[in-house]
């Protein structure tokens, strides 16, 4: 009896723990949204009572006043759009660099892995700078090409696609291969249908990511129109009268496919993250 009551009370001290852990990170979220929908003057009025995380004075002007001073919604498209290319290559690309390293045996493979997993150590900011000379070289600057082609690759990601192939019974592909497929035709039509958890998982990251990306569109677009939601929201931060309403009601834009994509993918995520990572 005592050893269940223990472990009831662990159970309980668990569940505690990890509702306050989520109203920790969720609070700054339900705030912004609060804010979003209040009149300017109740933002900071209201930030020392519960009122802080209600919409009161519910209103839609931050919304109206985000879109007129700001092309918010051509901007969430430039996103969509190029983001949406980037992630049909890299799913691609990836996931057969990560089947390759996962069921071929072929020279060199092992120090392939190697400097996939080494250059994972290096921070994007400690390449930008050589990244956009090669990008002004092929002149790709100021264009939407330049937003894609330097991320249609990303070593994280051909490691998690690594990870779950290597859980793929070798008998599942040689019983493919033996009624006649290519081992390209086997990846298309055996492997992919079996691993939607990790392509979710890469799907959300990756989106999350360039999603998010500020640095490289700031320092490669010039063009208005091609800018990305995050420069969007910049503009709301530096070009004056500053009010924190619309500030919010964009931000609000912002977050909102991110909500949607988890929240549709999420089933998918958490398999996918439960299996890729543990075997080596």
């Amino acid at each position: 009896m005592k050893i269940k009551t223990r472990k009831g009370l662990k159970k309980v001290f668990i569940y505690i723990l990890n509702v306050v852990f989520s109203l920790l990170f969720i609070l700054p979220l339900v705030w912004m949204i609060a804010s979003a929908f209040k009149p300017e003057h109740r933002i900071f009025q209201d930030i020392g009572s519960y009122k802080a995380f209600l919409p009161v004075g519910f209103t839609l002007e931050n919304f109206e006043q985000a879109l007129r001073r700001v092309p918010m919604l051509r901007y969430i498209a430039n996103s969509v759009t190029y983001i949406s290319i980037i992630m049909v290559i890299s799913l691609v690309f990836n996931s057969l660099c990560g089947y390759a390293l996962a069921k071929f045996k072929f020279a060199g493979r092992k120090q392939m892995l190697a400097v996939v997993i080494s250059l994972m150590a290096f921070p994007f900011e400690s390449i930008v700078i050589p990244l956009f000379m090669v990008v002004n070289k092929l002149h790709l600057l100021n264009t939407m090409a330049g937003l894609i082609v330097p991320f249609t690759a990303r070593c994280f990601s051909i490691y998690l696609f690594r990870q779950f192939f290597l859980d793929i019974p070798d008998e599942l592909l040689e019983a493919s291969e033996i009624d006649g497929s290519s081992k390209l035709r086997t990846f298309f039509v055996v492997v992919i249908p079996i691993s939607g958890p990790v392509f979710a998982t890469v799907f959300i990251l990756d989106f999350v990511l360039r999603w998010s990306d500020f640095l490289w569109p700031l320092i490669t677009i010039i063009d208005s129109n091609l800018r990305t939601v995050q420069l969007g929201i910049q503009t709301l931060f530096t070009d004056p009268p500053i009010y924190y309403g619309p500030i919010m009601a964009a931000l609000v834009m912002a977050v909102l496919p991110m909500l949607v994509l988890f929240l549709f993918f999420q089933k998918y995520y958490v398999q996918g993250i439960s299996t890729t990572g543990l075997k080596g």
